[in-house]
């Protein structure tokens, strides 16, 4: 049997595209660019449940699908705007990344419905930034001429993490 050798063909074969399907979010003050993957469900606003003794970025709990969620006002968060829910307001369910499986989700306010989008390197530009970053953001960034922050999920989860210990 001949050795078939397939590496002089492996040039002929594209190179795989690396677009990721990412959602712009509306927040008061800015948008968020996430990946699709971290979004588990887009909810109408409801009023969430108080906590106590928590800053007015983290607005209380709600409810879904058996679990408390904390409910995060991003922009309230990085300083961007003083963010309430009301009408048209929605809600995001974010999957946590900091694998705790007694908080596995948060939540955060938007304004309106997340946006799905096509991120590419063509379409993707970091703005090198000389001014600190707000609070929760990773980086600033432009996409087809779109600005958005790439919030810092992790940041945030430790963030409200730290936050709720506290106030137990």
């Amino acid at each position: 049997m001949p050795n078939r050798n397939h590496s002089k063909h492996a040039a002929a074969v594209p190179a795989v595209e690396n677009d990721i399907r990412g959602v712009l979010i509306q927040v008061a003050g800015g948008r968020l660019l996430l990946p699709n993957a971290t979004i588990a469900e887009v909810l109408s606003y409801a009023e969430p449940d108080a906590v106590a003794d928590v800053p007015d970025w983290l607005l209380g709990r709600i409810r879904w699908r058996g679990w408390q969620l904390p409910l995060v006002a991003f922009a309230r968060l990085a300083g961007l705007a003083d963010e309430r829910g009301g009408l048209g307001s929605k809600v995001v369910v974010l999957r946590a990344l900091g694998g705790n499986p007694r908080a596995p989700y948060f939540a955060m306010l938007t304004q309106g419905f997340p946006r799905l989008v096509t991120v590419s390197r063509d379409t993707l530009v970091v703005v090198d930034d000389t001014n600190e970053l707000p609070n929760g953001v990773q980086a600033r960034v432009l996409l087809n001429e779109d600005a958005a922050f790439l919030p810092d999920l992790e940041s945030i989860e430790a963030q409200v993490s730290a936050v709720l210990v506290q106030a137990a």
